[in-house]
């Protein structure tokens, strides 16, 4: 007899493997499981034209070149190689960001302002969006990157990179994107050719954990980054290591559905959203973040009367949840978007953050009221 589980909501985490990408991934995991760089027989050419295949695909999803495509082992990765490896190249200079990025864009910059590199970070409105307007405005002669995610990871809530990608137009500054939210699902803003860097991981639209990439648009004739590993000369010299066939192959095809079902997931995503909406309007709750310029895949909600570990305890049998990054779980104290936001220290103690993937059955959202109605009143950890 099998046990019911809850419902998986924290796809901003991690989502399901499509059982397409799995079956691509086993057959270069389990029959051709030749190394790409063996050239002196075929195992090895087919691993090869299958991670030159996943490049197209991943390449597509942007429109950008093949070339232009470096697999790494997630946005995490890309991120760090993006940022440091342009530092490398440049010595000194300026960087602007934001106060919301996510911690593998946030750490990084860090890290380059302790080794004298001076850092500009721009706060949000409360509606967890930067002005546009607000970035450029502090871009100067000797600022050598920009630095700004495409879809907040806490919030969901969609940044202008459109908007600064045109402003930059004619600053000689990089612009990287930390696409790790909107690759695959949100294309339009992505394909603006201004953007130099994108980072972006395949287990968040239904490929495997463990591979993404950074796409370095070359607008100049030379490669600006300079590689953080060495040994091996693998992904142009940028990335050493031999390639995972099976993971690059599933993460090609997660990129191939996401942009031929692009249309599809957005329908089914919205519906979704409005389905949760609706059915937690029995319950005392506040939206955090412009509702207007969200993703259709993530919402931020914080209970009024309860912390976010009692949400997440009392929905336990029913769906599985997160009270913000995954990839911050380690932190004990304010969500640092919501502080930059403006958002009370009560309001963000009982934020939880609800995320979906075009194939998640709705939840029971009766059962779930009755279990936070079920939460006896002045328990330790209830907020006022």
């Amino acid at each position: 007899m099998s046990v019911r589980r809850p419902v998986y909501l924290d796809c901003a985490a991690t989502s399901p493997p499509d059982p397409r990408v799995v079956e691509v991934m086993h057959r270069y995991l389990a029959v051709e499981f030749g190394n790409q760089g063996s050239r002196t027989h075929e195992y090895g050419t087919r691993a090869r034209q299958a991670v030159e295949r996943a490049r197209d695909q991943v390449a597509a999803v942007v429109a950008a070149r093949r070339s232009e495509v470096i697999f790494t082992s997630g946005a995490t990765e890309a991120n760090n190689l993006a940022i440091l490896g342009l530092a490398e190249s440049t010595g000194r200079g300026h960087i602007v960001s934001t106060q919301i990025e996510h911690p593998a864009a946030l750490e990084p910059i860090v890290e380059l302002e302790r080794r004298g590199f001076e850092v500009t970070r721009v706060a949000p409105t409360t509606g967890g969006w930067v002005d546009p307007a607000e970035v450029l405005r502090e871009v100067r002669s000797d600022t050598f990157l920009v630095s700004v995610m495409q879809v907040n990871n806490e919030t969901g809530v969609q940044q202008p990179i459109a908007e600064i990608a045109e402003g930059l137009a004619r600053s000689a500054a990089k612009l990287h994107v930390d696409a790790a939210q909107g690759f695959g699902k949100i294309l339009a803003p992505l394909r603006h050719p201004r953007i130099d860097l994108i980072s972006a991981s395949a287990h968040k639209i239904g490929g495997p954990q463990g591979v993404g990439a950074l796409i370095a648009r070359r607008r100049e004739s030379a490669w600006v980054l300079r590689p953080l590993m060495f040994g091996g000369g693998q992904e142009r010299g940028l990335r050493p290591g031999t390639l995972p066939a099976h993971l690059i192959a599933g993460f090609g095809m997660a990129a191939e559905l996401a942009v031929s079902e692009a249309p599809e997931r957005w329908r089914t995503a919205e519906e979704f959203r409005t389905r949760v909406l609706a059915g937690m309007a029995g319950t005392d709750f506040a939206v955090n973040g412009d509702l207007d310029r969200m993703s259709p895949y993530i919402l931020n909600v914080s209970f009024r009367g309860f912390d976010s570990d009692q949400v997440m305890e009392a929905w336990a049998d029913l769906a599985a949840v997160s009270n913000g990054s995954a990839c911050a779980s380690h932190q004990i104290t304010c969500s640092h978007v919501l502080a930059a936001m403006g958002i009370d220290e009560r309001r963000a103690a009982g934020a939880v953050r609800i995320s979906w993937c075009p194939a998640t059955p709705l939840p029971d959202f009766a059962a779930m009221t009755r279990a936070l109605e079920s939460i006896p009143a002045g328990i330790h950890g209830r907020i006022a």
